[in-house]
């Protein structure tokens, strides 16, 4: 709810598209420079403990970003302040929540788990935007961002429910965090035939196919609707990427997983093509549904792949390095789609990117063959003892 608050309270500023991918570029910055070293933490100290922590700085954010709305002294530079703040949170916390999925359920229900997740995720991704839309037309926004810093209570209630959670940590490095141990995790990723390409795919295809911040551009001035039908946009790729992970999580096993990983972000780059192309409400919400449920494939494909073939003691930095390609592709990809858009208009920034994501998995799927042939029961392909 509050990212898409975001957006809207950007739009409501300035109308200019630059000033929206100017969010992308407060996010990554952080991320690049402090995800290495998350993920380092996330191996070296416990995982639950780390989100208390996380959580606790994302709640204040929220709050700030309310009092500020409230006092009507928000501005733009607020916003990308508290946005890199907030980035520089996340660069700690995803590492230790995505490594902490496998050390709950064993290995063979792990794909299932991602699915569990991407539905709770996918879940709270279609009420948040179309509450924001609601709570802006009918209360005012700086609600949107109260309620955000409230429901804080119960991510707090969820980890204190977890319990103690144990963890494996690399022998000689217990306690410490260095140079070397980001270096390991670098190393493992580049010597991994199947982890690599996937997270390249992964930031490319995002680059070109990110058109979410142009959201309130096209919806005023494309499709020509308010703030209640912007908010229903903003949920439908949720609402696809949910109903598609409910199927998915009914699958046992999953076979073919490489193919069905390329398939799934060439689906992704021609549901955003066409998204491109509509212009009338009803077709982008249809063609938002299948950009959410391909993109949903995607994620657990890839989310599994990855934690299968990564030994727990490295697993926090293979999350952390991960974060620098799946978010540095959406955040720079909203940069370059507001840059184009200032020139070309919001339609034409869609449709490029759309494009562009083809032709990155033409190309990886072409330099790494391999990723066709994995089926997702193969052993750790890189080598790497599992400690």
């Amino acid at each position: 709810m509050q990212t898409w608050a975001l957006f809207w309270h950007i739009r409501t500023l300035t109308d200019q598209p630059i000033a929206l991918g100017g969010v992308g570029l407060a996010r990554i910055l952080p991320i690049i420079l402090f995800s290495l070293v998350g993920g380092a933490v996330a191996d070296t100290l416990n995982r639950r403990n780390l989100l208390f922590f996380t959580q606790v700085l994302l709640a204040l954010i929220a709050s700030l970003l309310a009092w500020l709305t409230f006092q009507d002294r928000l501005s733009l530079w607020h916003i990308y302040a508290l946005t890199a703040v907030q980035a520089m949170a996340i660069s700690f916390d995803t590492p230790a929540r995505q490594a902490l999925v496998p050390n709950l359920v064993p290995a063979k229900d792990l794909a299932s788990a991602f699915s569990l997740t991407s539905i709770g995720f996918q879940t709270g991704a279609i009420a948040g935007p179309a509450l924001s839309g609601l709570v802006i037309a009918y209360l005012g926004q700086p609600y949107t961002y109260l309620i955000n810093a409230l429901t804080y209570l119960v991510v707090f209630a969820a980890l204190i429910w977890m319990g103690p959670v144990e963890q494996r940590v690399e022998l000689g490095r217990r306690n410490a965090v260095s140079l070397e141990a980001i270096r390991d995790g670098v190393r493992f990723i580049f010597s991994h035939p199947i982890i690599l390409p996937t997270m390249l795919l992964d930031f490319v295809a995002t680059f070109f196919s990110s058109a979410n911040t142009l959201m309130p551009i096209i919806a005023r001035d494309v499709l020509g609707v308010g703030a209640v039908e912007y908010g229903w946009l903003s949920s439908a790729q949720s609402l696809g990427a949910l109903i598609t992970a409910a199927v998915v999580s009914q699958f046992d096993q999953i076979r073919r997983q490489g193919m069905l990983f390329l398939i799934a972000v060439v689906a992704f780059g021609v549901a955003t093509i066409s998204f491109g192309l509509v212009r009338t409400f009803p077709l982008a919400i249809i063609t938002l549904m299948f950009i959410g449920a391909s993109d949903s494939v995607s994620t657990i494909i890839r989310n599994t792949i990855r934690q299968l073939q990564t030994p727990d003691y490295i697993r926090g930095r293979m999350v952390s390095i991960n974060q620098i390609f799946f978010m540095g592709g959406p955040q720079l990809g909203e940069v370059e789609a507001g840059a184009v858009a200032q020139f070309f208009g919001a339609s034409f920034a869609i449709v490029s990117g759309g494009v562009g994501c083809l032709l990155a998995v033409a190309w990886i799927a072409r330099r790494w063959p391999i990723l066709r042939q994995y089926n997702g029961d193969e052993t750790l392909l890189a080598g790497m003892p599992t400690n």
